[in-house]
Formats: C-alpha cells, structure tokens, sequence
C-alpha cells in the first residue's frame, strides 16, 4: 500500500514515523501490519499465556489467561474500529500490547512488586507496557546503540498509552516512568495534553467489555458464580455495591435498578446448566452482551461526530452511561464473587513477589538472566539498578516466579 493511500485513509506521514528510522522494507505491508506482526512475535505476549487473568492459568483448563483475554480484546477492538473508520491493524496492535506489562498474578502482583519498587519510582503495569514496546523487547537499536523495543510507528505507540502521563500528574494510574519520558512524548508530539487517541480510547473500551465479559462466562464455567442467585434482591445489591465502590460513579439504587434491567433482556438466560446445550446458552450471552456494548458505543459516537473515518484526534468514543454501568456491574460480579474466594490464594501471591524481589536484588546481577544482566551493569546509580530488579520480576510468568522463588527465597 502506497503512503498516500495511507495518509488517504486517515493517517499521515507523521503517523507512520518510527523513533528510529529504518530501511525500506521489501513486501508490500502497511506500516500497521508490521507492527501487529512484531507484537504478535514479541516474547513479552508469549508469557502471557502463563499469566493470571483472574484465576491460576492452572486451576482450569476453560479459564483465560492474559494471552487469551489479549487475543480475545484484539478481536472486538478489531471490529469496532473497522467500523468507525480506524485502520484495524492499529486497534488490534494497541489492544494485543495493552497488558504486556503485566507481572506475575494480575494485579495482585502489579501492587506488591509497586512497594518493592518505591525507591525507583514505582511500579505500572501500563508504564511496564510502553517500557517493554521501546526499550525491553528486544528488536531494534537506534544510532547511538540504544535499544528501541519493537520500534512501533508513532501512531500505534501512541494508541497504546491509557493513561500517557507519569505518576506525578495521576499517582493512581499512569502510564509513563520518569526515564521514558522522551520516547513518550515523542508519540504524542502535538497531541492535546492528558487526552487520548481515538484509537486508544477504541482500546480501553473494548478492554472493559472482553474482560467484563470473559471474566463472567469463566464465572460461571467455574462455578463460582450461579446464574440464579444473581436474581436474588440481597445478591443483586450486594453486586451493586461493589460496583458502586470499585467501577462506578453512581449509587446503589440505580445500579440496582440498571442491573435488574440488564437481566430482562431476552438474552439474558434464567438458568444454567453446563451440558451442550448450557454452553451454547452461555455463549449466545456472551455475543449479545459483546454485541450490546460496541453498538451502543459506535451508534452513540456516530450521532455525535457523523459519518466518515474517525481516527487519531478527531473524535472521542462515545460510550452511553446506561451501558457503562452495565460493564460495571459485570465486573463487580467477578470481584463481588470470584476475587474473595481467592484471598489466601492472593496474599501467598503478593508475598512471593516481595520474597522473589528481595532476592534477585540481594544476588544481583547473579540473579538477574542473561538479558538483564548487562542492563544492571550499565546502570547509572542504585534506583537504576534497582528498575532493572524490577524490570525482571515484572517479566516472569506465574510458574516461573514460583519456580524461583522456590530457589531463591526458600
């Protein structure tokens, strides 16, 4: 495809630029297909797929990991902006980066590998993300030798940062370190301040409505849910709560009555048994609920911004209230029901990263893989060294965490 056929559908020369220039290629891709084909090849999106989703990846064969749910978010995000006039290998390369920056168990392991690295910063698992993309999965080195990850066109970088600020303007949520800073603000050169892409907003939304969900189907496969006690006054209050607490701007009585109205609907089934025709029922819920969530979004971003390719800067995704209360609520099923009963399960988690962190610090670099050993070498001072640490433990699986713990820690 010729770049002005690119530039035509919506993009320019200045979105397809790359940090650091390459030679022409020789096949005919767009500049999106190759960087959905480096992410696809990435080391860093293999171990996901021994990477906690919401459960041990090895507690049930059915349950998603954090590969699964990326490939799973890549589809509908795919679709979603191929209809608002994205180009969908750039959705697809945003949504299959999204969570690579994940370390060991989830988020679980994302808050206690945070206290270990206080000293340098901290640690997110999004600011992870765009570390591994530029600088930890190995590809391509700039002029001066410097490694560039992945070496993603600027567009694509760009519709991978939810939350592009550092922790100084959000400690909450961010998504750039203090020593990533010039890649990142090369990817938003002349973007608005603390807004973004149309593409990364395309990304997080179709985030929410895959692991909202997934999570639900896998729920309840698990049997840690039952469809009908989710009918029960006091059960449906109890979610709304939770949901009112963790996921959304609203109160309880309104959530209640929203989720009441979500299970009206004529997909919503009144009972669940998981025999052929049960995981049938279940993946017709699973349809109409993904189904549900990107046609409100495209209708209601249509009716504000018309006809016509939406991309970069030139729109914002219009998501109705109604319907992101009902993501909310099917979150709040999984964490009301699912998260609690894993909560020794948890703490063992967070204990193992702390323990596994202290060790590779304590025996460094001889604890540090090959990889990262040269990068502790040349680090500049102890925080530098100690992101280095931190920069191993955040790329372990889950086996592979317990395996060295095992090893190291005793």
């Amino acid at each position: 495809m010729s770049l002005y056929h690119q530039e035509m559908n919506g993009y320019t020369s200045r979105d397809i630029q790359r940090w650091a220039p390459e030679p022409p290629k020789r096949r005919d891709r767009t500049a999106f297909e190759r960087d959905r084909a480096r992410v696809l090849h990435s080391a860093a999106l293999r171990r996901l797929a021994a990477k906690t989703q919401v459960a041990d990846p090895g507690a049930h064969d059915f349950l998603r990991t954090r590969l699964t749910h990326s490939l799973e978010c890549g589809q509908v995000g795919r679709e979603l902006g191929k209809v608002l006039g994205c180009d969908p290998d750039l959705v697809e390369t945003a949504c299959l980066a999204h969570d690579l920056g994940h370390p060991p168990f989830g988020h679980n392991g994302e808050k206690a590998l945070d206290d270990f690295a206080q000293a340098c910063g901290g640690f997110e698992g999004n600011a992870q993300s765009l570390r591994l993309l530029t600088r930890l999965e190995y590809k391509s080195f700039a002029a001066d030798g410097r490694s560039v990850g992945l070496n993603l066109t600027r567009a694509t970088l760009d519709a991978t940062m939810k939350y592009p600020w550092r922790k100084q303007e959000n400690p909450r949520k961010y998504g750039v370190y203090d020593d990533d800073l010039e890649v990142a603000l090369w990817a938003r050169e002349e973007a608005p301040e603390n807004r973004t892409c149309f593409e990364a907003q395309v990304m997080d939304w179709s985030d929410d409505v895959a692991y909202s969900v997934h999570d639900l189907e896998d729920a309840l496969v698990s049997g840690a849910v039952r469809l009908p006690l989710l009918s029960d006054p006091a059960a449906a209050r109890e979610v709304a709560a939770t949901a009112a607490k963790m996921y959304c701007d609203a109160e309880v009585p309104e959530l209640e009555e929203c989720f009441a109205a979500l299970r009206s609907q004529p997909f919503w089934p009144r009972t669940l048994d998981l025999t052929a025709s049960g995981y049938a029922s279940l993946k017709d819920l699973t349809s109409w609920l993904i189904g549900r969530f990107c046609m409100a979004a495209e209708q209601a971003t249509r009716e504000a911004h018309g006809p016509g390719r939406l991309t970069r800067y030139a729109a914002d995704l219009i998501v109705p209230r109604h319907v992101r209360l009902e993501v909310g609520l099917l979150k709040a099923i999984t964490a009301h029901y699912v998260w609690t009963s894993y909560s020794e399960t948890r703490a063992h988690q967070r204990d193992v990263i702390a323990e596994l962190a202290e060790a590779i610090a304590a025996g460094a670099p001889d604890t540090l893989d090959p990889l990262f050993r040269w990068a502790y070498a040349d680090a500049a001072d102890d925080s530098a060294r100690l992101r280095v640490v931190v920069d191993q433990v955040a790329s372990l699986t889950d086996t592979s965490a317990l395996s060295l713990h095992a090893r190291l820690a005793g």
